[in-house]
């Protein structure tokens, strides 16, 4: 049976145009776990990691406006919430569409911290936002009395920032594969992980947010998965992206894919992390990748659907077996 990590983004949880009620969260946690059920049906072990930007976003606000009457929370502690907020509104998710499909299978959300180096360069030069916006003097007096650092957003205030350092391990590593090993899907690395530090021979948590396309890329390696798949909120990968003359890319080689995005056509804010993570997957020796929409996860697997990226000498093999009219592997 083939392992599957699958990283779905935040619009699986909350669209555009929603407000992120629970009830809406949960509407959109079964949408996914339909699909989700698809690909078990289809015989995938799952692991599952999720991003968690307008919960975390969420769970500051709500700490901060509540610090007059209860102790406030740090960053690392809403991280940790949200990671349990999310994976019960999935678990429950998966679970009734298992029932529902006649499927027996365990579910289980493994709280994760992921390592990251205290010598990051991100450490002393924070550049993700988080939270909500300010006003000028609002800002500059959070920025006085807690020590935050601050950008502007020229349309919309001000912004709190935060260090976005690199993945460099997985705590809770061999639970997780256990865990698959036994059958279980496994929900982990919610958000990228709780970001923690070694310090004195001691796990400590730090003000900081991990992108969670490099987490799930960095856990579907360690984990030997068959295949890393990240949903997003666009069918494809596509050159040019809203320009007149875009075209989706549907197989591509890990080097072509780097020469594009040499070629600026993936933002930073945007694609460009998810590219990132896929290329870090195939160098560390993956065998596949796939972007694609949650709607169309089950038809990319299949290959009708998605950007499906390959080493090189991969993509080679595929194209000759097709020819050949020979399954991936085949003799």
């Amino acid at each position: 049976m083939k392992t599957m990590l699958l990283a779905v983004g935040g619009n699986s949880l909350i669209r555009a145009g929603e407000k992120g009620t629970i009830a809406e969260q949960r509407t959109n946690a079964r949408r996914t776990a339909v699909q989700i059920v698809r690909l078990i049906r289809g015989g995938f072990r799952i692991v599952l990691t999720h991003g968690n930007g307008p919960q975390v976003g969420a769970a500051l606000l709500r700490s901060e406006r509540g610090a007059s009457q209860v102790p406030g929370h740090p960053l690392d502690v809403c991280g940790a919430s949200t990671q349990g907020e999310i994976g019960y509104l999935l678990e429950q998710s998966l679970q009734t569409e298992l029932q529902q499909a006649g499927l027996h299978a365990p579910v289980a959300t493994v709280l994760t911290q992921t390592l990251v180096s205290a010598d990051d360069p991100s450490m002393q030069h924070p550049s993700k936002p988080i939270g909500p916006f300010y006003s000028r003097a609002d800002a500059e007096e959070r920025k006085r009395l807690l020590g935050w650092e601050i950008v502007e957003d020229a349309a919309r205030g001000y912004r709190r920032v935060v260090p976005s350092p690199e993945p460099v391990d997985i705590v809770e590593l061999e639970v997780i594969r256990d865990l698959v090993e036994q059958g279980v899907i496994v929900i982990a690395c919610g958000g990228g992980g709780i970001p923690v530090v070694l310090q004195h021979g001691r796990l400590q948590g730090v003000e900081a947010v991990i992108d969670k396309d490099r987490a799930s890329a960095l856990l579907a390696s360690r984990l030997g998965a068959d295949l890393f798949v990240i949903s997003t909120d666009t069918d494809y990968v596509y050159l040019d992206y809203k320009k007149l003359t875009q075209h989706p890319l549907r197989q591509v080689t890990a080097t072509e894919l780097g020469d594009y995005a040499r070629a600026g056509h993936f933002p930073p804010g945007n694609m460009g992390p998810k590219i990132e993570s896929v290329l870090r997957f195939l160098r560390d020796g993956g065998k596949e990748a796939i972007i694609t929409s949650c709607e169309n996860l089950c038809q990319a697997v299949l290959g009708s659907a998605g950007t499906h990226i390959f080493p090189d000498h991969n993509l080679a093999e595929i194209e000759r077996n097709a020819e050949l009219h020979l399954p991936v592997g085949g003799r």
